[in-house]
């Protein structure tokens, strides 16, 4: 969701955290469609302008909800991250890292297994697909750290005049 944090970054920040609900809800409100629904819209990057503008829209009201109860959603988001590592080295629980190493391989042995015919690409390999990359990029964000300071880079980037 790299270009929402472009136009909304406070709504890109609620809704990585755990904060995400009351996010949806605003979403949902200004749209005048469900909670899933606006996550679907927001997990999209083609959008029309209309839909923009609603999404500028929750962005304001959502600054607004941040000041009047005093949160900061990155820091919520980030605490919430450094909370689930802290918790994997006091318990030295067996379960994430089995359950990332169980990912990782199959992420990567359906992939090779789609380039080397040995399944067939049906719609169901293709959503199992999808949902272990999406788990796979969780088990890197966990362990290495999320792409949120790669983002920012992004912005800045996109935001900058080039040198002529």
């Amino acid at each position: 969701m790299s270009w929402l944090q472009q136009i909304a970054p406070t709504l890109a920040a609620a809704v990585s955290g755990p904060l995400a609900p009351l996010a949806y809800e605003v979403v949902s409100k200004i749209m005048g469609v469900s909670s899933d629904d606006a996550k679907k819209t927001l997990e999209t990057s083609k959008l029309n302008s209309e839909q923009l503008v609603q999404i500028k829209l929750a962005e304001t009201q959502l600054k607004e909800h941040e000041q009047e109860l005093g949160l900061n959603f990155e820091k919520l988001a980030t605490e919430d991250r450094k909370s689930a590592r802290d918790m994997q080295i006091a318990t030295k629980s067996w379960v994430p890292p089995v359950l990332a190493i169980s990912i990782t391989l199959g992420f990567f042995g359906i992939l090779l297994a789609l380039m080397y015919d040995q399944v067939q690409k049906t719609n169901e390999v293709m959503v199992m697909l999808g949902s272990l990359g999406t788990a796979w990029s969780g088990v890197i964000g966990f362990y290495f750290g999320s792409s949120h300071s790669s983002q920012n880079k992004d912005a800045l980037l996109h935001q900058s005049t080039p040198i002529q």
